[in-house]
């Protein structure tokens, strides 16, 4: 379906196709009302049929509309037209970190604690909303021009992962950052984001992720079984307390890990200050 020229809500105008994910194709529109570029995120047609999808996509396009934060790309405006269900996003100039990654290899240790500073600053935000993003990976993440990292897609795997459909092809990318109790159906809060993002630390620091494997089947079982190899044995031009910091944050047992965005936080915000120290506590994993 061509929807290049179309005037979606008598308000948005469809530019280009400029990105095509498992759930939806995102255009460039304008928006003739206020005048500027936005980004418009429509659902795929197999989507728009499941009503049950559809009340929970609306209910969490809205959550995610009340949160400001200038680490998340703002959402406008969500809506239906016929059967085209849209979100309306601000529309970012930039690559996605799995880009910059794929263009460079491994990142410096200390615009990898940087970018991962502001993913937790978006994390810290939705948490304190009572929003789990569910799906922290570097497809989600735009790097701006300016270097600013934005999280994207809050909130869309949660009526995913509660709809009847079984989205398969939008699992497929994200079993390499799934969390051992995602991967193995079960709950997911919090500390499920921050595991998450302790493995795209981990692609950031070394150029890989932790866990690859020729089926996803395969990828879940070894998030919820196999120790990783540790960052710093891959990559030893990684200060010890950086490499203690993902480590911690990939800890299998939910309770071993850090259990909010702050505590996080202040532990990169240290890394950058005192790389090679000692602050990094590590709770007890004797059983």
């Amino acid at each position: 379906m061509n929807l290049e020229g179309k005037l979606i809500a008598n308000r948005y105008e469809i530019i280009e196709k400029v990105g095509n994910g498992g759930m939806a194709t995102v255009y460039k529109a304008k928006d003739q009302i206020l005048n500027r570029f936005v980004a418009i995120k429509i659902l795929k047609d197999e989507f728009t049929t499941d009503q049950e999808f559809i009340k929970r996509f609306n209910s969490e396009a809205q959550a995610v509309a009340s949160l400001t934060n200038p680490n998340i790309v703002a959402v406008y405006d969500v809506g239906s037209e016929g059967n085209l269900y849209y979100i309306v996003m601000e529309l970012v100039q930039g690559k996605t970190l799995k880009e910059v990654i794929q263009e460079e290899g491994k990142i410096s240790w200390k615009w990898s604690v940087k970018v991962a500073i502001q993913i937790a600053k978006a994390l810290d935000t939705a948490h304190k909303n009572n929003i789990i993003h569910r799906d922290i990976k570097p497809h989600n993440i735009i790097i701006t021009e300016e270097g600013v990292a934005k999280v994207t897609d809050f909130g869309i795997a949660k009526a995913v992962s509660n709809s009847t459909i079984t989205a398969f092809g939008t699992t497929l990318g994200s079993v390499h950052y799934f969390s051992p109790e995602h991967a193995r159906g079960g709950y997911t809060d919090e500390k499920s984001d921050l595991y998450s993002l302790g493995v795209v630390m981990y692609e950031m620091l070394t150029g890989k992720v932790p866990f690859d494997a020729d089926t996803p089947v395969s990828v879940a079982l070894m998030h919820m079984q196999e120790k990783p190899i540790e960052p710093i044995t891959l990559n030893p031009n990684i200060p010890v307390s950086v490499n203690k910091i993902v480590v911690k944050a990939m800890q299998k047992d939910a309770s071993l890990r850090y259990q909010t965005a702050q505590e996080l936080l202040q532990d990169l915000e240290m890394a950058l200050k005192n790389p090679d120290g000692n602050f990094v506590f590590m709770r007890d994993t004797r059983k």
